[in-house]
């Protein structure tokens, strides 16, 4: 019996939730550790997906390691931010590099651009710790800055004071309220996965609007 090719297309899921299963499998495996350092340090520069869709499952996984998850996801992803920093400051003007990133990296526009080039010149920690905590696009902030040339220093503090503070957040909920959490996932996933969606196209829609 012959499938309908139009609607094996409809069942299949869209790039990103895709990308977001991928992710999430890991958790599953003995590599999820190194995972969620590996995501972390990408989704600093360009990955879509944020390291929190890893570290939640693999602190339901493993309560007792929670902190131990949160200290890693919050190292790679200062790391990370120090990569999107050197990307601006010593390889945005490299051909064609600027328009890979416009067109195929969400949140980067070059009316963005300009608008948070303004904002640096009197709010510098504020901007770069507020990313770093919400679901604004980190990634665009950690170019930016070395775009800009905002103090190496000052970045490096609001990056792992934000970044540190929303990891282990999650990861002291977590280890408190566990089971109940996940009670409450197994029941909800699919709207903890819209949530996550909401979040993240919030965070770009607030850079687009705010900034």
């Amino acid at each position: 019996m012959s499938t309908n090719p139009a609607s094996a297309a409809e069942k299949r899921p869209n790039p990103i939730k895709r990308l977001y299963n991928w992710v999430l499998s890991w958790a599953d495996t003995p590599y999820g550790t190194p995972a969620l350092f590996l995501l972390s340090l990408a989704e600093s520069s360009f990955f879509p997906i944020p390291p929190d869709v890893l570290l939640i499952a693999l602190c339901l996984g493993d309560r007792q390691k929670s902190f131990r998850f949160a200290f890693w996801c919050s190292v790679a992803s200062v790391v990370g931010g120090i990569g999107g920093y050197a990307i601006g400051a010593f390889l945005w003007e490299t051909a064609g590099l600027q328009e890979f990133f416009y067109a195929y990296v969400p949140g980067f526009t070059r009316e963005v651009f300009a608008n948070v080039q303004r904002l640096y010149e009197t709010n510098n920690f504020w901007i770069v710790f507020v990313a770093a905590f919400t679901p604004i696009p980190y990634k665009v902030i950690t170019i930016t800055a070395g775009v800009f040339g905002i103090s190496f220093p000052m970045f490096l503090i609001a990056s792992a004071v934000g970044r540190s503070a929303r990891f282990y957040l999650v990861a002291a909920l977590l280890w408190r309220f566990g089971a109940p959490v996940q009670r409450v996932l197994d029941k909800h996933l699919g709207w903890f996965t819209l949530a996550l969606a909401v979040l993240g196209i919030g965070g770009f829609v607030a850079l687009k609007y705010a900034f």
